[in-house]
């Protein structure tokens, strides 16, 4: 129990400063373009702790579900006027106004020139983008540190265990272990495959991965020859492939998701093997690539959420999870019995997940994430463009206050779901 408590406390201080690390991203390009920047914050709500350090106010909020740095006009005045009341009349005026002027509420004459509307479009870009990037710059280091120092748990080219039967991908599980009446042999079983050789050659080329000998091994047909180690002697098995029910490598942890491909019947050692710099890009793309994916899924998340939540139904295990989500796994994992390398291991690699979540979230193009000021930024600099190019005048900055009633329902939106998840969370956590 103490040690799950420690593990929360140390992972919920790592996603703080995750969070810190975000906004400093935003807060250095910001001050490198001379932007002035009233407040840094981690937090919201009420403010539990602060300092101020030049014209800046550090500080931490008593609400640990994000943070932000408050840069001083942040949307420009409606076109032709000065900051205050427009003349325009809808439904949502009222709103825009009011974001315009809280935006202009601690611009002084002195500041004219240090506003952030004021920056040229890449520029803007830059400092909006400087806080995911932060993110994932973090997520390389650890991933990093993770593989390249720690190691992962990898599927070597050395032979575990011989199946002894062929049995379809789709039987049940408690059924894969046992050879049913009439089963055939494995080829391997049939060609005197034996735990502990080592493959080396493969139909003629050898192989260091056994996830490329695995695609190698689906892709070939008949029979083939395969060169193992054996007691420090190199042998010629000639297995004879068949075709069956396999599952997908593309989707493995669903079983429901199987492919037809060639199966010799090996299981591979596991073991914990350092990575090179290559597997840490590769490792990135694939987690990215799967946090959009996720991210595109997230309404399909919600009926789930709330059976766990008041229905009393099982939450899944690939449930989307908030910060105390994240920081009772992380308390998990270090009251596990894996040895102390494995559970920091692990420790940074979940860090590491939040990171590129955060990132990947937060360049989405809607107000009131990054995002959201990134791409009316492309689009000016875009409209300028082509405002040059046929001899007009400048057309001015984009009027993002017009976005606000945008912003306001996501933030809505976003503020409902996470407190589905803190719930879902308190109550019916993810379990390791």
């Amino acid at each position: 129990m103490v040690m799950t408590i420690i593990g929360i406390v140390i992972f919920f201080l790592g996603i703080l400063f995750s969070i810190a690390w975000h906004e400093l991203g935003h807060f250095l390009t910001a001050k490198w373009f001379g932007i002035k920047v009233p407040e840094f914050m981690v937090g919201f709500g009420k403010t539990i702790w602060s300092r101020r350090v030049g014209e800046t106010e550090f500080g931490v909020k008593a609400i640990p579900m994000g943070g932000y740095i408050r840069m001083i006009g942040m949307m420009p005045p409606a076109k032709g006027e000065v900051y205050g009341r427009s003349r325009r009349t809808g439904p949502f005026q009222g709103l825009i106004d009011d974001a315009r002027q809280a935006s202009a509420s601690d611009v002084g004459p002195e500041d004219a020139d240090r506003q952030f509307y004021t920056r040229r479009p890449w520029k803007r870009i830059i400092v909006m983008a400087a806080g995911p990037v932060m993110n994932l710059f973090l997520a390389v280091v650890l991933f990093a540190i993770v593989l390249m120092g720690f190691g992962q748990m990898t599927s070597t080219t050395t032979v575990s265990a011989v199946s002894q039967c062929v049995v379809p991908a789709s039987a049940p599980a408690a059924e894969q272990n046992v050879c049913p009446p009439g089963a055939p042999p494995t080829p391997a079983a049939a060609a005197g495959f034996q735990a502990g050789d080592v493959i080396v050659a493969f139909d003629g080329r050898r192989y260091e991965r056994w996830e490329d000998l695995q695609k190698a091994i689906r892709a070939a047909s008949g029979t083939v020859q395969v060169t193992v180690l054996r007691n420090g002697q190199e042998q010629v098995l000639t297995p004879t492939l068949i075709t069956t029910e396999l599952l997908d490598l593309d989707n493995p942890s669903d079983a429901t998701k199987t492919v037809q491909g060639s199966f010799l019947g090996l299981s591979p050692v596991q073991a914990i093997q350092r990575q090179g710099i290559g597997e840490v890009g590769a490792t990135i793309g694939s987690v990215v690539t799967q946090v959009g994916q996720k991210l595109i899924e997230l309404p399909q998340r919600v009926p789930n959420l709330f059976g766990a939540v008041f229905l009393g139904e099982q939450r899944s295990q690939d449930s989307p999870v908030g910060i105390v989500g994240a920081s009772r796994i992380g308390g998990q994992i270090l009251a596990s019995d894996a040895p102390p390398g494995q559970e920091i291991a692990s420790m940074l690699t979940l860090l590491a997940l939040v990171n590129i979540s955060l990132g990947v979230f937060n360049l989405l193009p809607i107000p009131p994430l990054d995002g959201g000021q990134i791409f009316p930024a492309i689009w000016e600099a875009i409209r300028r463009r082509f405002a040059a190019l046929r001899g007009r005048s400048d057309p001015g900055p984009v009027d993002v206050a017009r976005l606000m009633p945008v912003a306001y329902t996501v933030a809505l939106i976003f503020v409902a779901w996470s407190a589905l998840v803190l719930v879902a969370d308190v109550i019916n956590p993810v379990r390791l």
